[in-house]
């Protein structure tokens, strides 16, 4: 186990666009080419991940994140900066050497072998004892659980992709990796699959404490697993932190607008007289805001969907600024007594809030919500950073 610690990282490719994987690629060509072609996969990345904690690394295809994972795992040298497991530097360091146990997304387990051979086959490339392998091995498949020693005398090709999946999470712990990487381990599986090893892996990841970077799509799978979750855009990491403090106190724009099922909702409004112009309607600043904006500065208003109520007669006196608009979508959730509702504004963007499964909607009726001031976020449009009030 180790502390893994990215210092200033950058990964840049020379090659033409053609020739680039999408996942190699942190940004559009278009908008981050440099002088000499160059394009950022990594822009000066910090980034800690502490003894034994798992770190999720989430953003949008070609942020970064499986860049990330090569450098880590030593099958990408080409960066600058630093990369230290604890504090021993790894730029010269093989890939064989770093005791890295990598899980991915297309399991990569060797066709012709069955599963015994699949997990003995780093023993025999290192000329282990036979003996010291199937104790190894035994061990493995008693941590892995019911039904594990069943699929060492199977070849992948007649295992389910759960299947394949458990026995490569296996063929990486039978190593015992100082560090595990996952690449999307989950992405193939079917949902019920999904939940089961998502369960599997978080029970490994706390039996063992093995430090690990874990990258998804999947803010579930991240929330579940991820000690601490990191937020890339453009091979940037744009905030670090758990769950619960990335949703509410979002450094940016795009952290606030990418976490979250559905995200928060962003309207975009500039500050004239005193008085906040967005979609329509005219807001008074809070005391607070008034400091730290002018006249003239756009301004972007930000509040969760459940934060946003449906306005209904008995709460005509509800604190809070008003939004109007028209019911586009209407989306029960049955399991918490609620739907979400989509609407139009009068500018024409779109605005979800949250209200009661009972309280009738129809598409294309008027509604009016309400926003409590305590939930509602500021962020400088252009900077897209948070105001944050006194």
């Amino acid at each position: 186990m180790a502390t893994i610690r990215f210092e200033g990282v950058s990964r840049r490719f020379t090659a033409s666009p053609s020739s680039l994987r999408p996942a190699d690629m942190g940004r559009n060509f278009d908008d981050e080419n440099d002088a000499s072609g160059a394009v950022a996969a990594l822009d000066n990345v910090h980034l800690t991940i502490p003894n034994g904690q798992t770190m999720a690394i989430v953003g949008p295809s070609g942020c970064g994140k499986s860049t990330l994972l090569r450098v880590a795992a030593g099958l990408d040298g080409e960066y600058t900066g630093n990369l230290y497991f604890d504090d021993r530097p790894m730029q010269d360091v093989p890939a064989k050497d770093r005791h890295i146990g990598m899980v991915f997304q297309n399991y990569a387990l060797y066709p012709h072998f069955e599963g015994q051979g699949n997990l003995s086959f780093f023993f025999r490339v290192r000329k282990i004892a036979d003996a010291e392998a199937e104790e190894r091995i035994r061990i493995t498949s008693e941590i892995m659980g019911i039904g594990f020693k069943q699929l060492l005398g199977r070849k992948p090709g007649t295992l389910s992709g759960g299947q394949q999946q458990r026995l490569a999470i296996g063929r990486a712990i039978v190593r015992n990796p100082q560090l595990f990487l996952f690449d999307e381990p989950l992405s193939n599986l079917d949902a019920k699959l999904r939940t089961q090893t998502r369960i599997e892996i978080k029970r490994l990841l706390r039996r063992f404490a093995i430090t690990a970077l874990y990258v998804t799509h999947d803010q579930t799978e991240a929330i579940t697993l991820g000690d601490q979750i990191a937020v890339m855009r453009g091979g940037r990491v744009e905030q670090v932190g758990a769950f619960q403090e990335l949703m509410e106190q979002p450094a940016n724009l795009f952290v606030a607008g990418f976490l979250g099922s559905p995200p928060m909702n962003l309207l975009p409004g500039v500050v004239e007289n005193d008085a906040l112009h967005v979609a329509g309607e005219a807001w008074p600043l809070p005391d607070a805001l008034q400091s730290q904006v002018q006249n003239g500065q756009q301004i972007t208003v930000g509040i969760r969907p459940d934060a946003a109520r449906l306005v209904v007669e008995d709460e005509d006196d509800a604190a809070g600024w008003r939004l109007h608009g028209v019911a586009e979508v209407v989306e029960p959730d049955f399991a918490n007594r609620t739907q979400l509702v989509y609407l139009r504004t009068a500018d024409g963007h779109s605005f979800a809030a949250r209200s009661d499964l009972n309280v009738a909607v129809y598409g294309g009726q008027p509604v009016e919500t309400v926003l409590p001031l305590e939930q509602i976020y500021f962020f400088d449009t252009l900077s897209e950073k948070r105001i944050v009030e006194a």
